[in-house]
């Protein structure tokens, strides 16, 4: 009885030690309810843990697809805006060659202009712009430098060009080299730097690139430097590439 009692104590039993018999099957009747209660809510338990277990797997395969989508909704935007990136380039530098041809032929005597010039060497390439050249007594060659907005990359990559020109272009090693960087969008600080730095600046006029560069400006020269060098006061000197 006290063993049945610590087991069940919510079934109360009787104050004698011994059951009637209906008392008996009344007690296994209560049990044998209390038992498929149990297994009924257990079951249910199960069931639920299971729908549970299945929603969430739904959930993470929704997530996984929703996430797989914006990589490539992601992807997509990039191409486009890289896309967008290179027409306007080249809308820029298509927009350039006339008037930068004007410009090399008539102010700097250049003989030969040739736009998008793409040259490799020993694995390695260089690109440029826009590349005038002309021999006999001028002897000069001119790298021009395209952008729709100018910043301190823009300046430092003209500066890579001038510094490789001897080994992508050997054959006019001999010719004293200058550089032309032509902007459509250009802040006073980039034009100052631009400059500074030693290089032509050329800015957008009535849909035409027009040297914007004050007449007391010197250019920096590189390779067979055979000219008045600039008296720079931010103490930038000439160097041969």
């Amino acid at each position: 009885k006290r063993y049945f009692q610590q087991i069940h104590p919510e079934y109360p039993l009787p104050e004698h030690n011994i059951m009637t018999d209906k008392e008996l099957k009344e007690l296994v009747a209560s049990l044998i309810i209390s038992h498929k209660e149990a297994k009924i809510e257990m079951e249910e338990l199960c069931a639920f843990q299971q729908e549970t277990n299945r929603e969430l797997r739904e959930g993470a395969k929704e997530l996984r697809a929703s996430q797989q989508e914006t990589d490539r909704q992601i992807k997509e935007l990039g191409r486009q805006i890289g896309g967008l990136g290179r027409k306007f380039g080249g809308l820029t530098e298509g927009m350039a060659y006339p008037s930068m041809k004007k410009l090399l032929r008539e102010h700097f005597r250049m003989e030969f202009i040739v736009p998008r010039v793409e040259i490799t060497r020993h694995g390695q390439s260089m690109e440029l712009d826009v590349f005038g050249y002309s021999n006999g007594s001028t002897n000069e060659a001119v790298v021009v430098e395209v952008k729709s907005r100018l910043d301190k990359t823009g300046i430092e990559q003209m500066e890579r060009i001038m510094a490789r020109f001897d080994q992508f272009l050997p054959e006019h090693r001999d010719k004293r080299r200058f550089g032309i960087v032509a902007a459509v969008d250009c802040s006073p600080e980039m034009e100052a730097l631009t400059r500074q730095r030693g290089f032509y600046l050329a800015r957008i006029q009535d849909e035409l690139f027009v040297l914007d560069s004050p007449e007391s400006f010197q250019p920096r020269y590189f390779g067979n430097i055979e000219a008045v060098l600039p008296a720079n006061p931010s103490g930038i000197s000439a160097s041969g590439a």
